[in-house]
């Protein structure tokens, strides 16, 4: 990633600090988002109170999660102009627009929809407070999209023009929107964050059976967040995971012989399930792999021939290789973990024994920071894979920071930001844990 004395590095590093502190609210607001639609929409229809109930309690988590994401989520928008002016002049013609509509279309429609679902109950009515909660999912969705097309135009640029000045411009908007990058990446994006928010659900549902307060609520958690985390969980492995796997085989190659640590090319290439990379010798230590399964993953044959890292020159190999190899084999670890967790856990509520099992509910409770982890891990992924590229094959990460911002300043900033978000980090938790402590209002079991 560069030495301490490069610009680079420190912009790297601030925009990489800041974004991976806000991704930790909008991955819980886009999948609770969906659980706050479907209880709406059970109370509706049955009555029950207690659908009401989850609602109601998770609308204040919802509401929560959100404000910190609205405040630390602002920082990145400037940053584009304060430390990557070179990149805002280069393609501010092309992602502005997705950014705007980001703004324009999806936030301020989420927003609004926040409030009603939050405040607005009573004055509402059943009908239209439930359609709240729609605008809400639907607004919260929307807005990852135009984030994601705006991410996978960095990945894999369509739709553009080469200007007069250079600079890049919309040549045609429809092939912007629908890249299929994009499609991909959303659709594998938006699955890792529904088990996160199943994650936290079945966790709450764990805390509160442990203590045997709230029980029904409890069972209510436990079962959504149990079922839809192991849906969500397959999901993100197939074909969300496997279709962007290809994507990345097809479009990026040297970034997939970087994730693996594959430095020779050839025909029934296997996935490492343990090894090292060694860049002195360009070569994998102590792999332990699966043959062939690699060459299949990624071109759907066993004998197909995966390109490893030395059919490129070096300077547009990804930078950081051992990180970007242990983010992705972590990722992948951390998937496969989720997925068994949630089929125990399926497989003893359909017994009718989550609730009278105490290890298993530990278990999903203390699971509770591991996908986001994951998450973070698999955008670690992402964006290292990226590099040494900030639109891949071309714009270099080299020529876009702010030539006339200072190393000092970037630290100085970092630093201030670091310490904000502490406190907000501190109040959040604090706020949360009162709501959590409280629990739901009533009793209905």
């Amino acid at each position: 990633m560069g030495t301490l004395s490069d610009p680079a590095f420190w912009s790297r590093l601030q925009f990489g600090f800041t974004v991976t502190y806000h991704y930790l609210f909008p991955q819980l607001t886009m999948g609770l988002a969906w659980f706050l639609v479907y209880w709406k929409w059970r109370a509706l229809r049955t009555g029950e109170p207690q659908y009401a109930l989850a609602a109601r309690f998770w609308a204040k988590i919802f509401g929560l999660n959100f404000a910190v994401g609205v405040v630390t989520g602002i920082p990145m928008e400037f940053q584009f102009g304060t430390n990557w002016a070179g990149f805002s002049r280069y393609a501010g013609g092309v992602i502005g627009q997705t950014l705007a509509m980001e703004g324009m279309f999806a936030f301020f429609l989420e927003s609004a929809f926040v409030g009603a679902l939050i405040w607005g109950e009573k004055r509402l009515g059943p009908r239209a407070h439930f359609l709240a909660a729609v605008g809400v999912a639907v607004g919260s969705w929307l807005s990852a999209y135009f984030i994601l097309v705006t991410n996978a135009f960095m990945q894999h640029p369509a739709g553009y023009r080469v200007e007069a000045d250079g600079s890049l411009g919309i040549a045609a908007l429809a092939d912007y929107l629908l890249n299929p990058w994009a499609w991909v990446q959303f659709a594998h994006n938006q699955m890792a964050a529904v088990v996160t928010g199943a994650f936290v659900v079945a966790a709450i549902g764990a805390f509160y059976a442990l203590r045997s307060t709230h029980m029904a609520q409890a069972r209510l958690y436990l079962r959504a967040g149990t079922l839809v985390g192991l849906c969500a969980s397959l999901l993100v492995a197939f074909p969300t995971g496997d279709q962007q796997a290809k994507m990345v085989a097809r479009h990026q190659p040297v970034t997939l012989a970087a994730m693996e640590g594959r430095f020779a090319s050839g025909p029934m290439a296997g996935i490492a399930v343990i090894g090292q990379p060694n860049l002195a010798e360009k070569r994998l230590d102590n792999p332990i792999e699966i043959p062939g399964a690699l060459s299949f993953l990624a071109y759907g044959t066993f004998a197909s021939e995966v390109h490893g890292l030395d059919e490129y020159p070096e300077d547009v190999w990804p930078d950081s290789i051992e990180l970007l190899y242990y983010a992705f084999h972590l990722m992948i670890t951390l998937g496969t973990i989720f997925i068994v967790l949630m089929a125990v856990a399926c497989f003893q509520s359909w017994r009718g024994r989550l609730e009278s099992t105490p290890w298993l509910l530990w278990l999903l409770m203390l699971a509770l920071p591991f996908p986001y982890i994951a998450n973070t891990l698999g955008w670690m992924t992402a964006e290292l894979g990226r590099q040494p590229w900030l639109i891949y094959g071309l714009f270099r990460t080299r020529d876009g920071y702010s030539q006339v911002v200072s190393n000092g300043n970037v630290v100085f900033t970092l630093i201030g930001f670091t310490g904000l978000y502490f406190v907000l980090g501190v109040l959040f938790l604090v706020l949360v844990g009162r709501e959590i402590g409280l629990g739901p209002e009533k009793e209905t079991a």
